[in-house]
């Protein structure tokens, strides 16, 4: 398998594949997927900043109707789900060029394929008890799917939350990354338990605040796993 860290700009990816071919493919539809919403940006630069959902225009490229629609949903802004957004654009790139596995980690925002093999993912949840740890097994399905996290204590994205991890397991990578920043702004330790909206394309989520945990929906096997520090996305 090659493992490739690649970078442009605010986008800090990690790209595991089995073709370099496929490596190729990931960069050219994640760059692709920029190219179109910056391109929008410059006639909506609201959409850019606003911290609450804002509509895309009828005309907007597909990268901007996804990030819309996941923000109107998860009731955040549309930049909430960018992250995911480029790294979904880059997998469909994959597939498209023939990829039956590939992996795209955008900054703890993961979208993959994996059609003949299962997919681990460790959990970080910076200082809290369980952090790096676990690790959530995703079986192998030919379908495109994400796992989305959000925290208020790890790493330099915006939240108005408290929680150290907020995962969210979705086949809608945009959803998964809105869901995850919405989810983080509001859950607090005492919330027994969330609802979300019979419409919410989402599987399941998992949420760690200090030594506090707690699932819901349909959460993947988690098993024991000693996470390496050194393997997480992040700027070189």
């Amino acid at each position: 398998m090659i493992r490739e860290h690649f970078e442009f700009r605010q986008t800090i990816t990690t790209i595991l594949a089995d073709d370099p071919a496929h490596i190729a493919a990931a960069k050219a539809g994640m760059l692709s997927g920029r190219a179109d919403l910056e391109s929008y940006l410059r006639t909506d630069p609201f959409f850019g900043t606003s911290y609450s959902p804002v509509p895309a225009e009828p005309d907007a490229p597909l990268i901007v109707h996804r990030m819309a629609d996941a923000a109107e949903e998860a009731c955040v802004g549309p930049m909430a789900a960018v992250a995911a957004a480029i790294a979904w654009a880059g997998v469909e790139s994959m597939v498209a060029s023939g990829a039956s596995f590939g992996l795209i980690d955008n900054g703890g925002d993961i979208v993959f394929v994996a059609a003949d093999r299962s997919v681990r993912v460790g959990l970080y949840a910076g200082a809290a008890p369980v952090s790096g740890k676990y690790a959530f097994v995703l079986p192998p399905a030919p379908d495109i799917r994400s796992v989305c996290t959000s925290s208020a204590t790890v790493g330099p994205s915006v939240s108005f939350g408290v929680a150290d991890a907020v995962v969210v397991f979705s086949h809608n990578p945009a959803k998964a990354d809105a869901w995850a920043t919405g989810l983080c702004n509001a859950l607090r330790p005492t919330d027994e338990g969330i609802v979300l909206p019979k419409k919410a394309a989402i599987d399941g989520v998992y949420a760690v605040i200090g030594e506090w945990t707690a699932a819901w929906g349909t959460v993947p096997e988690i098993v024991p796993a000693a996470v390496r520090y050194d393997m997480i996305t992040k700027g070189e």
